[in-house]
Parts: structure tokens; C-alpha cells; sequence
């Protein structure tokens, strides 16, 4: 609770867009950051997150799937959203064991199923680096 509500103050502002591929999970990781004050968009593959990150729209932190279905994972997404948004912050999570990806990932990296407070505060560390 204490989290969350301190949270909220840092939230304030700051938008992030989360590209996950399932669905449900893309959905409930939205409600808590947004619970927590953040502003979210969520996309379900790398065409939509690379349209919204080529628009004006602002996006201070992506959350990634690594694996994803399409020919675009999320390690290889976070290198284009990169070469977009130089300063962009990044998170990626997992189901599936990613030792040794942590070299490639330009961010955190969480397994999933993710903590409710574990993620909060990455979000808000990745946001405040």
C-alpha cells in the first residue's frame, strides 16, 4: 500500500507503454501502473509500439515482452525504440529463462509472473535514472 502510494506522486506526468502479446497480462500490468498514477498505453506487437514511438505522443519508460510471436522480439524492439527516442527508459520481462540476454537488454529485466511491488519499484527507479 505504502508503494503504491508513493508512487502515485512519482507517477504523475510519466507514461509508459507496455508490448506484451498476451492480452490479459498486457491488460492487468496497465490497471496496476495506472492505479499507481503512471499514464499507459498498451500494445500487443512491435508495429503498434514502433507507431506510437514514432509519433509525437510522449513515452518516458517502454515495458517489453522479450519473446513475442512476430519476427521482432522485445530485445530488438528496445534497440529500434533506441534509435527513435534516445533517452527512452527500458524494462523487459519474461516467462521463459533469459539467462545471458541480460548483455543485450538496455534495461532491467523481470520474470514474469511479476511481483506487484518488485515491478513498482523498477518502474520507479528506471524513471528516476
Amino acid at each position: 500500500m505504502t508503494v503504491a502510494v508513493d508512487l502515485a506522486k512519482d507517477g504523475a506526468g510519466k507514461r509508459i507503454l507496455i508490448v506484451d502479446d498476451d492480452e490479459a497480462f498486457r491488460e492487468a500490468l496497465g490497471a496496476q501502473l495506472r492505479s499507481a498514477g503512471y499514464g499507459v498505453r498498451l500494445a500487443p506487437d512491435f508495429r503498434l509500439a514502433l507507431e506510437i514511438l514514432e509519433s509525437a505522443e510522449t513515452v518516458d519508460l517502454l515495458i517489453l515482452d522479450i519473446v513475442m510471436p512476430d519476427r521482432v522480439n522485445g530485445l530488438a524492439l528496445g534497440r529500434m525504440a533506441r534509435l527513435r527516442r534516445r533517452d527512452i527508459k527500458i524494462i523487459y520481462i519474461s516467462g521463459y529463462d533469459v539467462t545471458g540476454l541480460e548483455r543485450e537488454a538496455l534495461g532491467p529485466i523481470i520474470r514474469k509472473p511479476v511481483n506487484d511491488d518488485v515491478l513498482l519499484e523498477e518502474v520507479r527507479r528506471s524513471l528516476a535514472a
